[in-house]
């Protein structure tokens, strides 16, 4: 298994945070990667909150690769951090050039453009740049949005987060989601690694997708460029999420009944009975199954966790308002929190799902046997 860790706080956050909740769960997390995720940025970034950031690996011919085609694209520098670690790397980590965080200013050509365009320029930027990566390793690229960073590698947490020296004035943030894995099916590379994000949306899991090819064909088969990738199989969780918002225009309520709706004879005694079989049967290679607990983040900022159809998988959320915490064990939550409100804490079961919004001042619930919130 594989462990997980969200944070959302008024206050802005080193990822440190939650790299040593993460720390104290190492029982169920081998070495094999450690992604983060930050969003909501304070410290030296908050001042390029409405501007896009570029974070990846890259070799020195990656980086002249980069240079060459944004400036063909005409977005300029703003500001960057060059991580170039000079000591050796933990065990089991790789040598690399440079990790590179680099905010960018807008092409003057795409002003006036709405937001839904700009979205899919920043999405196929993203990917044209993996792929031109993939060609000869030069250059990894995990995001590319603002008020976005992603860090990812493979190795121990901690080991990994001291050697990057992650614990800097640059680097904060308010919202952090970080997941420390345990491989199980797939090849170790860090396009595998959590959190997965497309256009604002993230998701990190633990567990294990059995149903991830006929979801996985399902996405490919919309047509839409960023529906790629796959080298795990939690990562169609992200793009379900973002296909059940963006493209079908439904809420998080409907994204919970998408990927584990409920049994047919359960939707006979549920009040919107009528919609929910239409919905799970136009959905129903989007269904997922297996054991997996979800935790995501919303463009708007809220966090949410989600488990299976038979709530295989660990989960608690716990804070005090102000700061809340989504953790795969309780012991996460005492490191990150330990002066939180026990009364407060919540373990989502198989029907739930757990959130708490951009305001932070209570854990909020809801369950599908209840009424969706969001008008069909």
């Amino acid at each position: 298994m594989c462990r997980l860790f969200a944070i959302t706080s008024e206050d802005a956050l080193s990822p440190m945070v939650a790299i040593r909740a993460l720390d104290v769960m190492k029982e169920g997390h081998d070495g094999s990667g450690v992604g983060l995720l930050m969003t909501d940025l304070g410290g030296d970034l908050e001042q390029f909150r409405g501007s896009p950031i570029m974070s990846g690996i890259f070799s020195q011919e990656g980086i002249k690769k980069l240079d060459r085609y944004m400036m063909e694209l005409g977005l300029l520098t703003k500001f960057k951090l060059s991580i170039r670690p000079s000591s050796a790397p933990p065990e089991g980590t790789p040598r690399r050039d440079v990790y590179l965080i680099r905010v960018y200013e807008y092409p003057y050509e795409w002003e006036g453009l709405s937001e839904v365009e700009i979205a899919s320029r920043l999405m196929h930027i993203r990917v044209d740049l993996r792929k031109l990566g993939e060609e000869d390793q030069s250059m990894m690229v995990f995001s590319f949005w603002p008020d976005t960073i992603m860090i990812k590698e493979v190795g121990d947490p901690v080991a990994v987060a001291e050697y990057l020296g992650l614990d800097r004035q640059e680097l904060k943030a308010r919202v952090l989601l970080a997941q420390g894995r345990q491989n199980t099916n797939y090849a170790i590379t860090l396009y595998a690694c959590h959190p997965f994000f497309i256009q604002g949306y993230a998701t990190m899991t633990n567990g294990e997708n059995t149903a991830f090819i006929p979801n996985k064909e399902y996405l490919m088969s919309r047509g839409y460029p960023g529906y790629m990738g796959y080298q795990s199989d939690s990562e169609v969780f992200t793009h379900i999420l973002h296909y059940t918002r963006n493209i079908l225009g439904l809420g998080l309520e409907e994204y919970k009944h998408v990927i584990t709706p409920l049994k047919d004879e359960e939707l006979m005694r549920h009040p919107e009975a009528s919609f929910l079989r239409n919905l799970k049967h136009s959905c129903r290679f989007l269904t997922t199954d297996g054991p997996n607990c979800v935790i995501g983040c919303l463009p708007d900022r809220t966090l949410f966790m989600v488990q299976d159809s038979k709530k295989l998988r660990p989960g608690v959320v716990g804070g005090r308002p102000g700061m809340f915490a989504f953790s795969s064990e309780m012991c996460g939550l005492d490191k990150a929190i330990p002066d939180r409100d026990r009364k407060l804490e919540y373990q989502p079961m198989k029907y739930d799902v757990a959130y708490v919004d951009a305001a932070r001042a209570e854990i909020r619930k809801w369950n599908q046997w209840e009424p969706c919130t969001l008008p069909h």
